[in-house]
């Protein structure tokens, strides 16, 4: 199962109502982080989310409410005697800029660090691919999508009985083979077992103005976590960011099961932003609070929060 988990959902700068951006993705015991805004660590730790299972960290871009929360991060691992490698990914001059970052202040980590610079990537990690790609944000910058690898279809009891076959050892070998024979005739496991289940897809802009690489990686995605900073245009001048009407239209062209409006702009009060939000957008769409989280099972979703 797959948790979505918002532990900071504003822009720019963070206030008493919520923090700067940082996404926990909670898959099989290992913990994901999609930017790492200051106060992550104290985000992480009233979530009851504890900095040791995670493994991998994403960073969108170097704008500073999406990395500044890494260096303390970083300095609990350390001081909880972390062993584990920790990876550090990102666009253009991550190297450079983790290098330095790690290079000030009186300490050192005490497991190794390894960064990642990325273009347009696809990286495998076992039941779960990351992709990332570019978007416009006037600086190096980078969105990434979650996919998790489809999955086998059950063993189909009518299939099998059609074969003139019953349950028995033999599914599990053919489970771990693909194929088996018996008595003289060759079994494949799609033979006998239901569709293929298709797996989960989330997707994460960062931020960024509207760009037509969002709608192609966004397609028929089960969660779009798109930047909204502001309501209009004219409140967002040429900041390099979109607005909720242009998320809205990119969830509707991509065919987005749910999109999530996110970075929201601190002028905004939450209110404001959800009314003036039901009333541009004609798509399936939450407005996250910090601590909400979206959990997936199969093709199904559930909305709760951890307040």
């Amino acid at each position: 199962m797959l948790e979505v988990i918002f532990l900071g959902t504003g822009g720019i700068m963070p206030n008493k109502e919520r923090n700067v951006p940082s996404i926990a993705l909670r898959y099989e015991g290992e913990i994901i982080l999609w930017d790492v805004g200051e106060g992550t660590l104290r985000q992480l730790n009233t979530a009851k989310l504890s900095p040791m299972r995670i493994e991998k960290i994403f960073i969108t871009h170097f704008h500073g409410d999406h990395y500044l929360g890494l260096m303390s991060l970083i300095q609990t691992m350390t001081l909880w005697n972390r062993e584990k490698p920790l990876h550090i990914y990102g666009p253009k001059y991550t190297f450079e800029f983790i290098q330095n970052y790690l290079k000030s202040g009186f300490f050192a980590p005490s497991f190794e660090i390894h960064v990642h610079e990325l273009g347009e990537a696809r990286l495998k990690f076992g039941d779960y691919e990351i992709w990332s790609f570019k978007v416009e944000h006037g600086i190096p910058a980078l969105g990434y999508v979650f996919k998790e690898k489809d999955k086998r279809g059950n063993f189909n009891l009518e299939k099998i009985r059609e074969l003139g076959l019953k349950p028995g050892p033999w599914m599990k070998e053919l489970e771990l083979k693909g194929k088996i024979e018996i008595n003289g005739r060759t079994i494949y496991l799609e033979d006998v077992t239901g569709e293929r289940r298709r797996g989960v897809k989330v997707v994460y802009t960062g931020d960024t103005e509207p760009c037509k690489r969002i709608e192609l990686f966004s397609e028929r995605a089960d969660l779009l976590i798109y930047e909204a900073t502001y309501l209009t245009g004219e409140e967002r001048g040429e900041s390099y960011h979109s607005t909720v009407s242009e998320a809205c239209e990119v969830a509707k062209k991509a065919k987005v099961k749910l999109l999530a409006l996110f970075h929201r702009a601190p002028r905004y009060k939450y209110d404001e932003y959800l009314q003036k939000a039901e009333q541009l957008c004609n798509h399936k769409f939450i407005v996250p609070k910090d601590f909400d989280r979206i959990s997936f099972k199969g093709e199904s979703y559930e909305l709760s929060s951890i307040r």
